[in-house]
C-alpha cells in the first residue's frame, strides 16, 4: 500500500503560511535546497526544476501530489495550470475544479486519497494546506516538517481542525547551517 506523506515547510510556531496565504517569508538556503534536490526533487515545482537544470531527475519518493485549492491557487495566479507536471496532480476543492487537463480535481479528498493509497506506485505527497491536512489526518502515514527559523505569529496552521491526538515516531532529523531543521516522523499504527 502506498503511503501518504505530509511534506511541508513550517515556522517555529507551527504555521505553513501567513493569514492571507503568504509563504514568501520562508528563507531559502543553498544547503537546504541542495538536500531537497538530492533527496526529494519531486517536491520542487516543475518551473523551479527547469530553472535549476534538474528537470530530468527521476521522482524518488512520490509520483502523486495532493493539494488544496489555496495551495494550488498561487500557481494559477502566475499563469501555471500544471505546477507539478512531473507528478500526478490532484486538487481537492468542494467548489472549484482545475481547468488544466493534467490536473485532477476531487470534491472528496478522503475517498480519493484512500483510493490512491490502494494503487501501485510511489508515495503520495500531501502538499497542503492546513485544512486539507486536518481533513486527511487519519490517512497521513509520514510527516516531513521543514522547520524554518522564523516566527509568524498567525496564519495557516500545519493541521487545522478539531482536537484529535495522533502519535508519531521520530525517524530522522537534519539541521542546516541556515538554521532550518528537517524533522521526519512515521505514524504509530
Amino acid at each position: 500500500m502506498r503511503r501518504l506523506t505530509y511534506h511541508v515547510g513550517t515556522t517555529l510556531d507551527g504555521f505553513i503560511a501567513g493569514p492571507a496565504g503568504e509563504f514568501d517569508f520562508f528563507p531559502v538556503s543553498a544547503d537546504h535546497l541542495a538536500q531537497m534536490v538530492a533527496e526529494h526533487p519531486e517536491v520542487l515545482p516543475s518551473a523551479a526544476r527547469r530553472a535549476m537544470g534538474v528537470d530530468e531527475l527521476p521522482n524518488l519518493r512520490f509520483d502523486t501530489v495532493v493539494m488544496g485549492w489555496d495551495t494550488y491557487r498561487p500557481a494559477l495566479e502566475a499563469g501555471i495550470g500544471s505546477p507539478y507536471a512531473h507528478l500526478r496532480q490532484v486538487v481537492a476543492s468542494r467548489t472549484r475544479s482545475p481547468q488544466d487537463p493534467a490536473v485532477e480535481g476531487t470534491a472528496d479528498a478522503l475517498a480519493t486519497v484512500r483510493s490512491l493509497k490502494a494503487e501501485d506506485g510511489l508515495g503520495i505527497w500531501l502538499a497542503g494546506g492546513g485544512r486539507l491536512a486536518g481533513a486527511l489526518a487519519e490517512e497521513v502515514d509520514d510527516l516531513v516538517l521543514k522547520v524554518y527559523p522564523v516566527v509568524a505569529g498567525d496564519g495557516i496552521r500545519v493541521f487545522s481542525g478539531g482536537f484529535s491526538v495522533r502519535a508519531f515516531d521520530a525517524t530522522g532529523s537534519r539541521t542546516f547551517d541556515s538554521g532550518a531543521v528537517v524533522l521526519s516522523y512515521a505514524r504509530q499504527r
